[in-house]
């Protein structure tokens, strides 16, 4: 009573399941759409895209004001100091309380300078000397690197730097789309090829249990031998085995297409396809030059030759005269009262005394002359430029590369359109010598293993002829990727 109900809760549990379940219709641009969308890859290079845009606004706001507030209430201070003079040293107690708060705003100059404005409030009660103090002030200044007008000038670098690494993410997106795009036709084509083939055998098994049911007639009728009526059984069985490894084949590479789809695994897929195919027309000197233009590889290495040159110049400036100009012009008020003080009253006079008295100047000039590194800086140039050079060398190689392998999958465009129309003219003769052999089989003119192997021959030129149809449009899709431009609609990717 107890296995009942268990197989009962067992059935409900599938059930469910499979009432959930749920089945997806894609053709070949359909699953193209979504994994664009939903595939692991695209999703974490749309982070890294979106880290390098942040990256960018970030240093594009470095040119723009920026305020900061600081408080420190209280800060209090009890402890033992030590003071010296002309007569010796001697020890006081202090006991402090003081409170502060400032505003500066900074403005960021082009030139790599900054222009600012420093306000703020100070209060101090010395309980030692029973006295309050107040203090007001503001500035207004400024600080000019000097080496940021003939050598390097950080804030415009950074931004460049910013900027030529957002147009690589840019790019590696690009580049991914289509690497995402040639996997998905991968999968869906593997897909397709499982699923064939699994029709193949299929056929093959129906037509196996035909030739057996026949033999087993002729054997009791005494036309064939014992021993061809068992090997018609062997190959019955072989049959069978070779359609239940097709089911599982189709089902593993099913599940790898579900999960670039992002789809359940207890979900079903059905593909919408045709095996028909045209041919293109591809100008070799033409790809050539659209893989040298739009090749990812490429860009990236002049990238890293423009962030090679920008970290040449930086390095320089380490060896280099430096200096900074900076000045400024402040107000400052002072009040002191006794313990205990009416902030009011105290702050009121020191305004009173910053806005009598005459400001505070100032201006200055400083300059770093390196004198002597022992050959530090001029070994980091080298080393850099050495680096430049690499890219260089890098880039040159890159170019002969990308010419070889978009010549490479020329040719093997027009191999697998040539091997492709071959193929579907042996298709068509293998399909009629099958016929053929099936009848003179039936007839006796031949034995169970003269029709095996004409069976094995048109099974292998079937699944000839769709790897070579497989090939042939990953050959395609793995031109589009190299070249950013689609052949057979004569349109750039950009």
């Amino acid at each position: 009573m107890l296995s009942k109900r268990i197989v009962l809760i067992f059935y409900m549990i599938l059930s469910t399941l499979v009432i959930n379940a749920k089945v997806y219709e894609l053709n070949l641009d359909q699953s193209l759409q979504r994994g664009k969308q939903r595939s692991h890859d695209m999703k974490i290079l749309r982070q890294d895209l979106k880290s390098a845009k942040y990256g960018l606004k970030a240093a594009t706001h470095m040119f723009r004001t920026q305020v900061d507030m600081n408080f420190t209430s209280p800060n209090y201070t009890e402890t033992i100091r030590e003071y010296q003079d002309s007569l010796g040293t001697y020890y006081s107690h202090v006991k402090r309380v003081s409170y502060e708060g400032n505003v500066t705003i900074n403005q960021p100059l082009p030139t790599d300078g900054r222009v600012y404005l420093k306000s703020g409030l100070y209060s101090l009660n010395d309980y030692k000397r029973s006295t309050g103090n107040a203090k007001i002030s503001a500035r207004i200044g400024f600080t000019q690197p000097l080496e940021a007008f003939f050598v390097y000038n950080s804030l415009q670098a950074s931004l460049k730097k910013a900027k030529l690494k957002f147009k690589r993410e840019e790019k590696r997106l690009k580049r991914t789309k289509l690497e995402v795009e040639y996997k998905i036709k991968q999968y869906f084509y593997q897909l397709v090829k499982a699923r064939e083939r699994k029709k193949i055998a299929r056929q093959t098994l129906e037509n196996q249990k035909k030739a057996y049911e026949l033999a087993q007639n002729k054997y009791k009728a005494g036309v064939i031998p014992e021993v061809e009526a068992m090997q018609m059984e062997v190959d019955l069985g072989q049959a069978r085995n070779n359609y239940q490894s097709s089911i599982m084949n189709e089902k593993e590479i099913s599940n790898r297409f579900k999960q670039l789809m992002d789809i359940s695994l207890s979900d079903s897929v059905v593909l919408n396809y045709k095996i028909k195919y045209n041919p293109i027309y591809v100008e070799k000197k033409k790809a050539i030059q659209l893989g040298l233009k739009n090749r990812f590889s490429i860009q990236e290495q002049e990238i890293r030759k423009k962030l090679a040159r920008l970290n040449i110049r930086q390095t320089k400036m380490q060896g280099r005269i430096s200096g900074k100009i900076s000045g400024y012009y402040d107000f400052q008020g002072v009040e002191t009262q006794p313990l205990p003080p009416t902030y009011r009253d105290m702050f009121t006079g020191a305004y009173d005394q910053l806005a009598s008295q005459p400001g505070n100047r100032g201006v200055s000039l400083k300059v770093s002359i390196p004198v002597w590194d022992a050959g530090v800086n001029q070994a980091r140039v080298q080393k850099a430029k050495v680096n430049l050079e690499k890219a260089e060398y890098a880039l040159e190689h890159q170019k002969i590369e990308i010419k070889k392998d978009i010549i490479s999958t020329i040719n093997k465009i027009k191999t697998s359109y040539n091997n492709l129309k071959l193929l579907e003219k042996n298709k068509k003769v293998a399909q009629k010598s099958y016929d053929i052999s099936q009848k003179r089989f039936e007839n006796g003119d031949i034995n169970s293993q003269n029709l095996a192997q004409e069976r094995e021959r048109l099974n292998q030129t079937y699944i000839s002829y769709l790897d070579a149809f497989i090939n042939y449009k990953l050959a395609q899709a793995d031109l589009k990727r190299k070249t950013f431009y689609n052949f057979r609609k004569n349109k750039s990717l950009f």
